[in-house]
This record gives C-alpha cells, sequence and structure tokens, in this order.
C-alpha cells in the first residue's frame, strides 16, 4: 500500500493560507497574536479562527497552531485561557514548552512537540511519547538515518524547505543579547543574517571570504526527496511563516508534485529553477546527508531570488462574464506581455500574463500610471490587489 504523507505549509495570514490550500497542502500551521515563535509576521486573531477552520474543512485541511515560545509565571492564566477557546477550531497544538503540553492534557488537545526542543535521540523521543504527545519536530541537525530511527519510535515531522538557523534548533541568544529582543519569545531581528566586519582583540580587521558568517543557505531537500520520503517521517514541513503567497505557491506545489510522483531529474532541475525565483538565500541540504561545510552559508544578506513583485493597483470591479477586471494603474507602466500576480485573501493568489487591455472600449499595447482600464484576468474580486512581476536575473 502507498505511504500516504502530510505535506505542511506555514500561513501568514489568509492569502498564504488559501494559497498553500489551493497548491496542494494536506495541512497548515499558523500562529495567533500570543504566544508563537513568528511575533513579527502578521500572525491571525482569536476571533478568525472560525473562518480559519471553515475554509479548511471544505478541503479537508488539518489545522495546527503554534504556541511554541517559552512561558513565564505571569503567563500561565492568559495561556490557558487561549487554549481553551482554541480547542474547538484546531485539530493539535505545536508547543516546547513542557506547561503548554500540560494545558493540551488537562483540555484534551493533542500536540506536536516543537523543533524548539531539539528532539535528536530515541530516549527523548520515548520521553514525549510516553508525556502524550502525538507527533515530534525533530530537531533539524539530524541525518536522514537518524531520522528513520526515531520515526520508529513515534510519529516525526522534519522539515523539508526553508530557512536554516545557525543556532541549534533556532535557539538562539544572540537578538536578546544585542537588541533585548529574544528569538525564544518570537521576537527574532535575524542579526545573524547581516554584513559583519571581523577583528581580532587588537582591532585588526580580519578579512573573510564571505561576510555573512553567521547566515545560513535556506534548506532544500528537493534533489534528494526520494530519500526523504524513505526516512520514516510522516509529515513534511515546509518553513516560511513570514514568508509572501508567492512563496507558498511556488514551494507548495512543487514539493505536492514531489510527493505524488518521482521527479525526474529534468523536472528536478526546472523546480529548482522555479524555487529560485522565490525568496531564497541559495540551498542546503542541510544536515540530512552529513555535517554542513562552509559552502553551506549564504552570500546574501537578504533574498537570493530572481523574481520580485511590484504593486501596480486594486482591482476595481471585475466583469465575470467577460473575464474582465477594471484597474487604475497607480504605478509605472504596464504592457502586453508582462506577467501578473493576483493577491486575495479569498482568491489567495492567480498568476496571469497580460493579453490584452483597452481604454473606452479601445484595444491597447501598453498603458500608465493613472490610466483606468480593463484588463483581461483570470477570475478575481473587487480590492485584490494586482502586482507585475520583475525579472531581477
Amino acid at each position: 500500500m502507498k505511504q500516504k504523507y502530510e505535506l505542511l505549509a506555514p500561513a501568514g495570514d489568509f492569502q498564504c493560507l488559501v494559497a498553500a490550500i489551493n497548491a496542494g497542502c494536506n495541512a497548515i500551521y499558523f500562529g495567533l497574536q500570543e504566544f508563537n515563535m513568528r511575533a513579527r509576521a502578521k500572525n491571525f486573531k482569536i476571533s478568525d479562527l472560525p473562518k480559519i477552520k471553515k475554509i479548511c474543512q471544505q478541503k479537508n485541511i488539518k489545522i495546527y497552531l503554534t504556541l511554541n515560545t517559552l512561558i513565564y509565571d505571569n503567563e500561565l492564566k492568559p495561556l490557558e485561557n487561549l487554549i481553551k477557546k482554541v480547542k474547538p477550531f484546531i485539530h493539535a497544538i505545536i508547543c516546547s514548552d513542557l506547561a503548554v503540553m500540560q494545558l493540551c492534557k488537562k483540555y484534551h488537545i493533542p500536540f506536536h512537540v516543537s523543533t524548539q526542543c531539539s528532539i535528536s535521540n530515541i530516549k527523548a523521543a520515548l520521553f514525549y511519547k510516553r508525556l502524550g504527545a502525538e507527533r515530534i519536530v525533530l530537531a533539524r541537525e539530524l541525518s536522514l538515518k537518524q531520522v528513520k530511527q526515531i520515526s520508529k519510535i513515534i510519529p516525526t515531522e522534519i522539515f523539508i524547505h526553508g530557512a536554516m538557523c545557525v543556532s541549534q534548533s533556532g535557539r538562539c541568544f544572540l537578538s536578546q543579547h544585542m537588541f533585548n529582543q529574544s528569538a525564544n519569545k518570537g521576537l527574532c531581528v535575524q542579526p545573524c543574517r547581516r554584513f559583519y566586519n571581523v577583528k581580532d582583540e587588537e582591532g585588526n580587521e580580519l578579512k573573510v571570504n564571505n561576510h555573512f558568517i553567521f547566515s545560513a543557505k535556506d534548506l532544500c531537500t528537493l534533489p534528494f526527496f526520494e530519500k526523504i520520503k524513505k526516512s520514516g517521517a510522516v509529515s513534511f514541513k515546509i518553513e516560511g511563516r513570514n514568508r509572501e503567497p508567492e512563496y507558498v505557491d511556488a514551494v507548495v506545489k512543487i514539493y505536492r508534485k514531489a510527493i505524488d510522483k518521482k521527479l525526474s531529474k529534468q523536472e528536478i532541475e526546472q523546480s529548482l529553477e522555479q524555487l529560485k525565483q522565490v525568496f531564497n538565500k541559495g540551498f542546503s541540504s542541510g544536515f540530512y546527508l552529513g555535517s554542513p561545510t562552509s559552502d553551506d552559508f549564504s552570500k546574501v544578506e537578504s533574498s537570493n531570488a530572481t523574481h520580485s513583485k511590484q504593486f501596480i493597483g486594486k482591482i476595481l470591479h471585475y466583469y465575470d462574464k467577460l473575464g474582465v477586471a477594471l484597474l487604475k494603474l497607480n504605478t509605472n507602466k504596464l504592457a502586453i506581455g508582462d506577467n501578473l500576480i493576483i493577491l486575495g485573501k479569498t482568491t489567495g493568489i492567480v498568476k496571469a500574463k497580460v493579453e490584452s487591455m483597452e481604454i473606452s472600449g479601445n484595444q491597447i499595447q501598453e498603458s500608465i500610471k493613472g490610466q483606468t482600464i480593463g484588463i483581461k484576468l483570470p477570475f478575481c474580486r473587487k480590492n485584490d490587489d494586482l502586482y507585475k512581476v520583475i525579472d531581477k536575473k
């Protein structure tokens, strides 16, 4: 019998949520404005949970809530109140603090142990299994052989794509030390990503080939994904709750295809080119095939993406029967052949190419800022945002 794998996608907002579902994920994970490790992401409110549940139920998508920060005594009561409120809307809570685990047990909510706990051996896996964990998210510093051994003990979840932290499973104190913004409370300002001048104790500057000496490349398992499928893990997780919808759309679609069939060498190469179009800091195999080397550190500060997007306006109206959107161009210009991205809370992400435009019934080849145009587009909605894709190559 063919093994079923769960493709777990990040959802930083409703646009990303809908994009992930339309791209083919089996489950989504997200944070609220409280107690999650991406405090700087948009995140959701408790009042959003009924809508999230309704959207996910339509396609049988599992819903996992991250409550994975450290918890202090003064937060215990608010935490318990929140857990009681979220119970009807989620399938499990991803957590790292034992207080959260105990409250999950108290209110009979399944819990998954976060990668923040750095579970990297069989004994630790057994501990959390006896504690009542339904699943554990393994430390990122494991080889595929180690993953396979631990996966015999309890269902496991592993990361397959996205940002890697230079610190052990993200438990870093650099942001706290330098800026009093704790990574373990979801407030990391990512000082590791910055350009550094390295000096010795006497003030002599040391020349290094790569100035981004703390910044790891992104994990990308696509080139060896057939080995990932044989790792024993039941859930494959994509990092990226701070990422944009086009990132979620592209990465989920590509790994959905890789899960459903064995990709040819050509398909892998084509997919890697697509992954390079969205946010990335270069690609690495992480620890899965052996310990990282100096080549696994990034050479860019922010993103190496070959494509970016430029906001050009909001959809004023969509004529469903004609398949035409009305748009006032807010910036720059738009021409036949340009590639577009449509983003909306309900629409998610839709990609299109400009094939025809008109002003007052007259066909045009190019429009400029300030003009109101009719443009042939796939189905979208009033107030959806329209972006032009910019090739950065």
